[in-house]
């Protein structure tokens, strides 16, 4: 019996690795979409230059004064104009501000809705009060940030990670199980010797094939794309990788396990997803929600496991300080997969 069962098991891996590698859509979207998505965020995200000010003058001797004292910081770019064209221009959002200077006095004229020309109107002005000979009372010095692991990008990545993990889990996995009862194979399963288990396991181990190749593919290409860095050990990455997939294989298992059709399967996943989409942290951190929402937004699947590779990957953290993420997502694991198996029904 024992012959027959990983003789089972191996087999109904190869037979998914194969029907996998026959699709091409499919191989595009494990391996090269999410690839796509960091080059996009990426770009759009990326490290840019302090953008200029516009500062317009209305035009008088006295605005030559001004014109002097904002020459000394190169993001201010200052013209001179008739104070009808310079109202235009603010209006029209073409300037970020304009000043009016009279005898002893400079009129900021600005929009309080728009966050730049806010921050315009305090930038001009402190460089201004500067030149006529303000003198800060403390003394201060800036120093600059560069280092690798601080960028919206090195942030992003760990989250990427996740939600392909979460996608590929659910998808990958509970998608194929309903599919296969659509057309009638999990019936002709239920002829064969073979066991619920060994069928479940296959499934869910043919996809670590897929998914842990896929996430480590990411993490080498946003290297040597965005110069993003793992600070701490590749093998715990790849630990928490086979974990995270383990994870969410178990619960696409769980969600397709009495589900009849793609269209109630695809509407479980969604409601699945959806709630670790918006508050896991995959493209912003979740502390910015109500503090009452923590400890929910903790035990979520997704949260443990982009918690532990951002920390990972970010400050160094070792397997040792990342119990409560591992237990969490071991629970989570090995619930699903036993629920499933409980409740997983060959046929309608």
């Amino acid at each position: 019996m024992g012959k027959i069962s990983q003789s089972s098991l191996a087999q109904l891996s190869l037979t998914r690795l194969r029907e996998f590698y026959r699709q091409p859509e499919a191989v595009f979207w494990v391996y090269f979409f999410p690839l796509l998505m960091v080059v996009a965020l990426g770009i759009a995200f990326r490290n840019k230059p302090v953008e200029t000010i516009t500062v317009d003058a209305v035009a008088s001797p006295a605005a030559a004064v001004l014109a002097e004292d904002l020459a000394g910081d190169p993001r201010i770019v200052f013209q001179q104009y008739g104070e009808f064209e310079c109202k235009e221009r603010l209006r029209t959002g073409k300037s970020d501000l304009y000043l009016n200077r009279g005898s002893g006095r400079v009129d900021y004229f600005f929009d309080p809705t728009r966050p730049g020309s806010v921050v315009a109107r305090d930038t001009v002005d402190n460089l201004l009060q500067r030149a006529a000979g303000r003198v800060d009372p403390v003394v201060s010095a800036n120093q600059e940030m560069t280092e690798t692991g601080g960028r919206y990008i090195d942030f992003l990545v760990p989250g990427l990670i996740g939600m392909g993990l979460m996608g590929g889990g659910l998808w990958g996995v509970g998608y194929a199980i309903v599919d296969m009862r659509i057309r009638k194979l999990l019936k002709r399963f239920l002829a064969t010797p073979m066991r619920k288990t060994d069928f479940l396991m296959a499934v869910m181990a043919s996809r670590l094939v897929f998914m842990i190749p896929e996430m480590i593919l990411l993490v080498i290409f946003s290297h040597y794309a965005f110069g993003v860095e793992v600070h701490g050990s590749w093998v715990v990455i790849v630990f928490l990788v086979l974990l995270g997939a383990l994870q969410f294989s178990g619960i696409g298992l769980l969600v397709a396990s009495r589900a009849k059709t793609l269209e109630s399967v695809s509407g479980l996943m969604n409601l699945t997803m959806l709630p670790m989409w918006t508050l896991s942290g995959i493209f912003f951190s979740y502390e910015r929600f109500p503090e009452v929402m923590q400890p929910f937004i903790k035990l979520l699947p997704l949260t443990p496991l982009i918690d532990a590779l951002r920390a990972v990957m970010l400050e160094g953290a070792g397997l040792g300080m990342l119990g409560p993420q591992i237990l969490t997502m071991a629970v989570w694991g090995l619930l699903s997969f036993s629920l499933a198996l409980y409740w997983f029904r060959w046929t309608d």
